[in-house]
């Protein structure tokens, strides 16, 4: 698994230059059947990074740059009536690929946003009371531009708790930037990638994954931590259930990616923003803007167990 891991970090690490930490975080979402929001300014590298990402695998990659007038079945396809056949014939949406970048999801209407409800949640789309089981590997990758909201709908609670995670790419410091422009002068280092993984290792990971000790106190941290999400004074929503899990999953598959068989604290400090911030709602006014100091008095609060974390 290190090896495999190894290979697809270094793959995307070709286009996407610094970022070890991101690009860390959308693997661990990878493997642990997750879904990721980017938040970010224009032009930082948030579609280039699915792109990357979807070239490394052997999977199938669709893009849908959300508009106002997209409709449901722009997304999820649609039955169409075949005069030949005399019935109705299935036209898959671009739902149906292993890795959907969702372009600008926020631009979308509420009824168009809610088409990638059941696809995310349950990896299966329903068109005119049918069910259609996805892939197995299935992974969305929204973007959002967080300056620009005129003419954007806000994505409700229900769609921003399927995301395992949200990240921000952030500026290049002067050293990345001047290394993206010697990569980019001559040529386009997206079209040489070449795929280092299949869809089946990435699976076979992830029941890897599934097998990684936590440690029983440390799962009792990962429900504290959650907990005082929703006894904050500052905040007015706190984390779900469906966060928890993505807490305890999420650090099975970073330890796994650093060559442990078992859990250890700071996996979980390392996960706690991006994977628990985008659930919360504050008091403050800010909504759902991430208050890293919320996170630092919790983590801080609660007591880190100490113990043999390779046993269970």
């Amino acid at each position: 698994m290190q090896e495999i891991v190894s290979l697809l970090r270094d793959n995307v690490g070709k286009v996407i230059v610094g970022k070890k930490d991101i690009i860390d975080c959308v693997l661990v979402a990878l493997i642990a059947g997750g879904h990721i929001l980017i938040e970010d300014t224009p032009g930082t590298g948030k579609t280039m990074l699915a792109k990357a990402l979807a070239a490394s695998i052997a999977a199938d990659f669709k893009r849908i740059q959300f508009t106002p007038d997209l409709l449901p079945a722009d997304v999820t396809g649609l039955n169409i009536y075949d005069q030949k056949e005399a019935g109705f014939r299935f036209i898959e949406g671009p739902i149906v690929t292993n890795i959907l970048l969702a372009d600008e999801i926020n631009r979308a209407t509420p009824r168009t946003q809610s088409a990638l409800l059941e696809a995310m949640e349950e990896k299966q789309i329903t068109i005119d009371g049918k069910t259609r089981k996805l892939g197995e590997v299935f992974l969305v990758m929204a973007t959002q531009n967080p300056i620009e909201t005129a003419g954007t709908f806000p994505l409700p609670e229900a769609q921003m708790d399927r995301f395992m995670m949200q990240l921000s790419m952030g500026f290049p410091s002067k050293q990345e930037e001047m290394e993206i422009l010697e990569r980019f002068i001559c040529d386009n280092p997206l079209v040489m990638l070449k795929p280092t993984c299949t869809k089946e290792e990435v699976l076979d990971m992830r029941m890897l994954s599934a097998r990684v000790v936590v440690h029983q106190s440390l799962r009792d941290y990962i429900v504290q931590v959650v907990q005082a999400t929703r006894k904050h004074e500052a905040v007015a929503l706190g984390v779900s259930p469906r966060g928890t899990i993505a807490l305890l999953k999420a650090s099975q598959v970073y330890a796994a990616i650093q060559n442990r068989d078992y859990v250890k604290p700071e996996d979980i400090k390392k996960l706690v923003k991006p994977i628990l911030s985008h659930r919360m709602i504050y008091y403050t006014g800010a909504g759902r803007k991430r208050d890293d100091n919320i996170f630092d008095e919790i983590l801080n609060s609660i007591e880190v167990p100490s113990e043999e974390w390779n046993m269970h």
